[in-house]
């Protein structure tokens, strides 16, 4: 395998190679360090690389792996988002408004060294992680490895692009609003946003009032089960991305949330049409159907706990007067949500969550389009207001959102390219607590039509 390859072959394979012994943790870190020197002044997926200490790491997991030891991720490097504390590494959240550096990893940071990761970096991040696209006054704009004049998505859309690009194996994202699913979208990735709770999110438990959780974006579905078996410590996810599922009773959807204005488009249709049928041709027993949303659900459970979160966010910074105009507007409106109405809010979750998870009273897995559109340029918001902004991205993606709301496993297929040469991809929707059948399913349609062959022009 030339370095090109096994820059590209996923964290899972290199995990056994690495156990082999027919690559180094040494080696392997040069090789995305030395990818990473040439190719991300132009994408600008890292925020920061921890040159150093990476390499520090990767010789202590060299000789853990000489000695014998075997853990799950032992000398593979990991990105983390930059919404993620990594000890002695500001935590920025993509502004100049942050405090000083944490003295203490997060939790699923510990457990990602605990399982031999070697953190690699930070990745990028629009301000306050509330954009699917990732660019900022104070860190500049990261590109899409696939179509440089076009974003990568967000929030995590450089951990997207690290992956996309061929800079880590793997990547920490995280989703409050699709920000695992957008960027694994648009960067021909799969992603992985775990049942709410499954992966640790100390210490920002609770973060944007249960919305967001902590996931991975990877090349492969075993990547994703690895992660999983890693920070969790369950057994059974990497089994199951290997194994196909029994016959599942699957419904195609593309409906939209109510009230939200946004049109499929056309390559996003035909994805989602030959989901379907390749879904059939597999022998699964697909129909159509469409969960039953709420008329308001947008503006009584996503929206208000999508503004408060920001708001709550912008009262742990330092310095909130050097936040970016947009930004400030999106905080105020977050602080007219009141405690009491949050809370009111937050105990109508379970009635909302029953009503759209009567689905899978008859059906195993929801099958929508990943996202409506493409992503937008590069800069094509930069003049735009908290409102005008909100209204136009919401157009892009309008099928994230309530998952996050009912907090139950979701995940992205790759599956074509639109007009840009930007990917796409079909989500699937599991039930409650059920990311071993996503990973299943989504194993089986890898089998049929493989993806992580694929290479960017920036890679």
């Amino acid at each position: 395998m030339d370095t090109c390859e096994l820059a590209f072959a996923g964290a899972a394979e290199q995990a056994r190679r690495l156990a082999a012994g027919a690559i180094t943790a040494p080696d392997l870190l040069e090789l995305y360090l030395d990818r990473i020197a040439r190719l991300d002044p132009l994408l600008h997926a890292y925020r920061v690389v921890v040159a150093e200490s990476a390499r520090r790491e990767a010789a202590a997991a060299q000789s853990r792996i000489d000695a014998g030891e075997r853990l799950p991720l032992l000398g593979v490097p990991i990105a983390i988002k930059d919404n993620v504390d990594v000890a002695g590494e500001t935590t920025t959240y993509g502004s100049s408004a942050h405090g000083p550096a944490p003295e203490r990893d997060a939790e699923v940071v510990q457990r990602l060294r605990q399982a031999g990761a070697v953190v690699i970096g930070k990745t990028t991040v629009p301000e306050m992680l509330l954009w699917p696209f990732t660019e900022t006054i104070t860190f500049g704009a990261t590109r899409n490895p696939w179509n440089v004049d076009f974003a990568p998505g967000g929030s995590s859309g450089g951990s997207g692009a690290a992956v996309a690009a061929g800079l880590a194996p793997i990547a920490l994202g995280s989703d409050g609003m699709g920000s695992i699913r957008i960027p694994a979208t648009w960067c021909g990735l799969f992603g992985l946003k775990p049942q709410r709770d499954r992966v640790p999110m100390a210490p920002h438990d609770d973060a944007w009032n249960g919305l967001s959780v902590n996931g991975p974006i990877t090349r492969t579905v075993e990547d994703a089960g690895l992660f999983l078996e890693a920070v969790t410590g369950e057994s059974g996810f990497v089994d199951a991305a290997k194994n196909e599922p029994r016959r599942l009773r699957i419904a195609l959807s593309d409906k939209l949330p109510p009230l939200l204005m946004a049109r499929l488009g056309r390559v996003q249709r035909t994805a989602l049409d030959e989901a379907g049928r390749l879904l059939r041709d597999l022998g699964h027993d697909v129909v159509v159907r469409d969960p039953d949303y709420p008329t308001s659900v947008m503006f009584d459970q996503a929206l208000p706990r999508y503004f408060r979160g920001c708001y709550d966010d912008v009262q742990t910074l330092a310095h909130p007067e050097r936040l970016e105009a947009r930004t400030r507007s999106f905080a105020r409106v977050g602080k007219m949500i009141s405690d009491r109405r949050m809370t009111a809010i937050r105990a109508a979750e379970s009635v909302t969550a029953e009503r759209i998870q009567a689905i899978f009273d008859d059906v195993d897995v929801v099958v929508t389009p990943g996202t409506a559109r493409g992503p937008s340029r590069i800069g094509g918001y930069q003049r735009r207001g908290m409102l005008s902004t909100l209204l136009s991205v919401a157009s892009r993606v309008p099928y994230q959102a309530l998952i996050n709301v009912t907090g139950q496993p979701a995940a992205v297929v790759p599956w074509g390219f639109d007009g840009n040469g930007v990917p796409t991809s079909v989500q699937l929707i599991g039930r409650p607590s059920d990311e071993a059948t996503l990973l299943s399913l989504a194993g089986q349609i890898e089998k049929v039509r493989p993806w992580a062959h694929r290479r960017p022009p920036v890679s």
